[in-house]
């Protein structure tokens, strides 16, 4: 792994989160790869599409993302696996989730000469 490469998926990671943040749909549809699967911590299954659909409609609205932890990257040639912890606020179809910390496990790929991102699970933190 070299520094360079995980710089470059840890620039990636943030560009995500500011696109789904602010409901970047342009920006949020090049990061995730076609094939993208999210893993909720709820254990919701969502596909990039409805995912992404989802943000664009408006139906899932992030009103908080942040780290709160450092993200622990492991580059393996073209793949990359990021570990960290986030604060989220999100609001779902109308109801407010309010601000709790979650881990997450996501994984990039390169391909086309891109990072893009093609899965996330997200698991709650116990207190």
């Amino acid at each position: 792994m070299t520094s360079i490469t995980a710089e470059t998926v840890l620039t990636k990671q943030s560009e995500r989160s500011a696109a789904l943040l602010n409901a970047d749909m342009q920006a949020a549809e090049s990061i995730h790869a076609d094939d993208f699967q999210l893993i909720t911590p709820l254990g919701a299954v969502f596909s990039k599409e409805q995912y992404l659909g989802a943000v664009a409609a408006g139906i899932i609205r992030y009103l908080a993302l942040e780290l709160d932890s450092p993200v622990d990257a492991r580059v393996y040639g073209e793949v990359a696996a990021l570990r960290y912890r986030t604060q989220i606020e999100v609001e779902v179809q109308g109801q407010l989730y309010p601000r709790a910390a979650y881990w997450f496990t996501d994984v990039y790929e390169k391909r086309d000469e891109q990072w893009q991102i093609v899965s996330s699970q997200g698991t709650g933190v116990t207190s």
